[in-house]
């Protein structure tokens, strides 16, 4: 055996509660997984999430399941082979990519042909509430360039009004959580352009969004949950304008990082988002967000407190990672 692995779940306090169209939380869930190799530790973080028939318990065992191949050496390419996308195959690979760089010594952008992270402007959600609640959420963002509002009920154009009126110079993105009908899109564009909105966030439910293939939106249209990997781009492509691109879904950086370049290719805009996570979740997702039209990584800053030592928010300015967080 030439490896240790250690995988455990950890609670962290959500500062309030975050409430999406599909629900409320007050607490993020996640998993930490740790692989020693020759005195370096790499380590990955990744939230299971029921959307995606994943569980804590159900991704713990997906990982033990996987010790014997870990602990005998199976590197990132393996990796890719004997486990599904989803937020376990994501720890032990943003593990593994945390272990090579404290062997080598070579920090993961460099080992992936990247450049250099610089800081970079997050997006900044406001869990989904009435649009009073929202307003009032907003105004105490309002020195935040980048909101991104929840909606998904009968009063989604009062909350999106409400938003800009207390934050005028923001940039927006309206984030349906697959919360609303064609006809709800259609009824709602106008006024949403109206209202400056940037970028949509799925809006139609996941594999019953075809009625976006053709249709010509006054604002750009993102692919979230219809779109983990490269096996969904091709469809995403002909149904939006850019995809959302989440290590939990992608299963790790290195198929994001394999995403990323052909959804380029393909004239898509990207965004780099996020789960509710702490730092060492983000971390691995910065690499790639000097590529993305829009960053949201702002999972930290939703939370009561983050892990230490956590990457540096100031306001919504996130600065890469140093080594001894990841990569």
């Amino acid at each position: 055996m030439t490896r240790g692995l250690t995988a455990i779940e950890e609670r962290w306090p959500i500062a309030g509660a975050f409430t999406i169209a599909r629900g409320s939380k007050t607490e993020a869930r996640v998993i930490v997984v740790e692989i020693n190799e020759h005195g370096a530790a790499g380590r990955g973080e990744a939230v299971p999430y029921p959307r995606y028939g994943e569980t804590v318990e159900t991704s713990l065992a997906e990982i033990e399941a996987q010790r014997g191949a870990i602990e005998a050496g199976c590197g990132l390419d393996a990796l890719q082979s004997v486990m599904p996308p989803g937020a376990a195959r994501n720890a032990l690979d943003c593990a593994l990519w945390d272990l090579r760089a404290k062997q080598t010594g070579v920090r993961a952008w460099a080992q992936a042909g990247l450049a250099a992270p610089a800081p970079v402007t997050t997006a900044f959600t406001l869990s989904l509430a009435s649009p009073e609640v929202m307003g009032a959420a907003a105004h105490a963002a309002r020195d935040r360039p980048i909101l991104k509002l929840k909606i998904g009920g009968a009063d989604d154009l009062e909350r999106v009004a409400a938003v800009r009126h207390a934050a005028p110079a923001a940039r927006l993105i309206v984030d349906g959580n697959e919360g609303l009908s064609f006809d709800d899109l259609k009824r709602l564009l106008p006024d949403l352009h109206r209202l400056k909105v940037g970028l949509i966030e799925q809006p139609l439910k996941a594999g019953e969004d075809e009625a976006l293939a053709g249709f010509s939106s006054p604002v750009p249209l993102c692919a979230d949950e219809s779109l983990h990997t490269r096996a969904e781009l091709a469809v995403c492509a002909a149904r939006y304008q850019a995809i959302n691109i989440k290590l939990d879904k992608t299963g790790g950086l290195t198929e994001a990082l394999a995403l990323a370049r052909e959804a380029r290719a393909l004239g898509l805009d990207l965004m780099i988002g996020c789960m509710v996570a702490t730092s060492l979740s983000m971390a691995p997702a910065l690499l790639l967000a000097g590529q993305a039209a829009w960053v949201d990584l702002d999972g930290p800053l939703l939370l009561a407190r983050d892990r230490v030592p956590g990457l540096t928010y100031t306001g919504s300015v996130v600065t890469p990672p140093d080594p001894d967080l990841w990569g």
